[in-house]
This record gives C-alpha cells, sequence and structure tokens, in this order.
C-alpha cells in the first residue's frame, strides 16, 4: 500500500506529457458511456482556460512520479470556479484519490479567492454523482428523478474564505 507521503500534487499545464493518461482514459470513458462525439466534450473549453492568467489550474496526482489522479478547474464568474476533468486512473480506482483530487481544487479555488464551486457531471457516472454527494456538494438537481431524464447533474459548493486574504484585507 501506499503511503501518503509517497503521493504528491503538482500543477501542469495541458500540454505536459504527465497529462496524456488523463485526456485518453476521459474521452475513452465518456465515449464509452455516452457514445463517440463524447471526446468532444474535451476540446470544448480552449487549454488556457485551465491555466492561472486564466483563472484555471490543472493538477495531478503523482505516485513515485507517475499522474494516478487529476483535475481541473476553470473561471466560470469571478467568484466561482468550474470543476472538470476530474480523473483516476483505471488501475488506480477505489483509493480515494479523487477525494484527494477533489480537496485539492477545493483548496486551490479558495485561495485564489473563489468562494463557490460549480460542476456538472453526465446522468451516466453514478460514482461521481456518489463523490460530489459525500463530499458536499449540493445537488442542484432533483435526486429523486431518473438522471437519464435531468441531462447533466449540476452541484454547487461554497468554499470558506481563506484565512490569510481575511488578514491581507485588513479584516
Amino acid at each position: 500500500m501506499t503511503s501518503a507521503s509517497e503521493l504528491t500534487i503538482t500543477q501542469v499545464i495541458v500540454a505536459d506529457p504527465r497529462v496524456k493518461p488523463l485526456l485518453r482514459e476521459l474521452g475513452d470513458e465518456y465515449a464509452r458511456r455516452y457514445g463517440k462525439d463524447a471526446h468532444a466534450e474535451l476540446a470544448r473549453h480552449p487549454d488556457e482556460e485551465f491555466t492561472t492568467p486564466y483563472g484555471g489550474v490543472l493538477l495531478l496526482l503523482l505516485e513515485r512520479g507517475e499522474p494516478v489522479a487529476g483535475g481541473a478547474f476553470r473561471r466560470y464568474d469571478e467568484t466561482t470556479a468550474e470543476l472538470k476533468r476530474i480523473w483516476t486512473h483505471s488501475a488506480h480506482r477505489r483509493r480515494g484519490l479523487a477525494r484527494r483530487v477533489v480537496a485539492e481544487l477545493e483548496r486551490e479555488a479558495s485561495a485564489r479567492g473563489y468562494r463557490r464551486i460549480y460542476l456538472t457531471t453526465g446522468p451516466r457516472q453514478p460514482e461521481a454523482r456518489g463523490l460530489y454527494l459525500t463530499t458536499g456538494y449540493i445537488p442542484l438537481f432533483d435526486t429523486e428523478a431518473e438522471p437519464e431524464t435531468i441531462g447533466p447533474l449540476p452541484f454547487e459548493k461554497h468554499l470558506p474564505a481563506a484565512p490569510h486574504q481575511g488578514k491581507a484585507a485588513g479584516l
């Protein structure tokens, strides 16, 4: 079993070669669940939206230098980050890695001044739905309805203010 100390988070750009497994597996997973056009979902947002100058970030969770999980956010509006591309390598699932990635993304979003996170997940992704429900995200849809009748399932979570931001503002 890998210890937490052998796991590291690193910020990367989409062009980093270590991101390729994330994009490949996400594209394949979306295609299996939603059809061949699902690969277009990954190209819907320009890569630069996941960089600091555009208000975003792309993080990878590395184990002994190899990517095992990752995720990103982009600016949704001035106070809201939108989570995208949450991924766990197929050989490393059921270890809580997605929770760790989501927590790191929340921490980073809060540090950058975002007060809210918004995201959607597909109706054929019960694992993602479960992840967001168990990590404190509020469903913005009827949880009793059949997911296929809703389409993308929206969630939100309000973030606490980062402690250093209040102090920096003289509060």
